[in-house]
């Protein structure tokens, strides 16, 4: 993803990520769902508006118990997001019985970007082993999400995959490593597909301004929560005591945007 002048400012404010979910003082400690990854999970701000994030949608998903700590930010890869400290942040953070959600590909991809980039089969696999090792190490648990798909035709209308070798190799690490897989970029691409050309539009942030195919409006972002949360319960990764409508409709005025600090 190539960052605008409003993504690298909406990337210095999403530093410090936003939590939901926050227990009283005195209450027993809740589990917390870290998310490392990329603008398309990321918490967006007031300037960033309808841009939105599907980590900002999650906690719709999830029942009393379970705190949303959203670190993921915009335009990072699964080696920058390392480099720049950001996974030992959280990992400084995470106790035992936490969740570790890590979705990251669409900016690994940028083959002339040094800061950035990773090959699928060699370089990608070992920063996200690191991600694995740092949580099973703190008692927590590691889960891998394929990043979710862009919007992306081609002249048939049919959903075109744009990920290239990354989501297989989170597969395939996933199978060695024995770590539960969110497979996000499949369901989204099955989603888009269902969709359809126009249809998807209003999922995406197209606005008067711009015609943006990678990033989501609050419609799109509840929908890949709604993903998420569909394949946590699956991979019995959480319990259906832990999530809740799933199979309702969630108002686009649930969302909402912060002013950046």
């Amino acid at each position: 993803m190539s960052l605008s002048r409003r993504q690298i400012a909406g990337a210095v404010v999403a530093a410090v990520p936003l939590t939901f979910g926050t227990a009283q003082a005195g209450e027993q400690r809740r589990r917390t769902v870290f998310i490392a990854g990329d603008s398309t999970a990321a918490q967006k701000y007031a300037d960033a508006a309808p841009e939105t994030g599907w980590g900002m949608a999650i906690p719709f998903f999830l029942r009393k118990g379970l705190v949303v700590s959203n670190h993921a930010v915009n335009g990072r890869s699964s080696k920058s997001f390392v480099d720049e400290g950001r996974l030992e942040v959280i990992l400084g953070a995470i106790r035992p019985g936490d969740l570790l959600v890590i979705q990251f590909a669409h900016n690994d991809e940028k083959a002339t970007d040094p800061v950035r980039y990773t090959e699928p089969w060699s370089t990608y696999q070992d920063y996200l082993r690191l991600y694995i090792e740092g949580a099973r190490a703190r008692g927590a648990r590691p889960v891998l999400a394929t990043a979710v798909e862009r919007r992306r035709f081609d002249a048939g209308g049919n959903a075109q995959p744009s990920h290239g070798d990354y989501p297989a190799a989170m597969r395939a690490l996933a199978e060695e490593e024995r770590v539960a897989l969110l497979d996000i970029q499949a369901l989204s691409l099955q989603l888009w597909q269902s969709l359809g050309v126009e249809e998807t539009k209003k999922y995406f942030n197209w606005t008067a301004t711009e015609q943006d195919n990678t990033h989501f409006n609050p419609p799109g972002a509840i929908e890949v929560a709604r993903l998420v949360a569909r394949e946590l319960l699956r991979t019995r990764v959480l319990s259906p005591r832990d999530l809740r409508r799933l199979d309702e409709a969630i108002p686009e005025s649930w969302i909402s945007w912060p002013e950046a600090v």
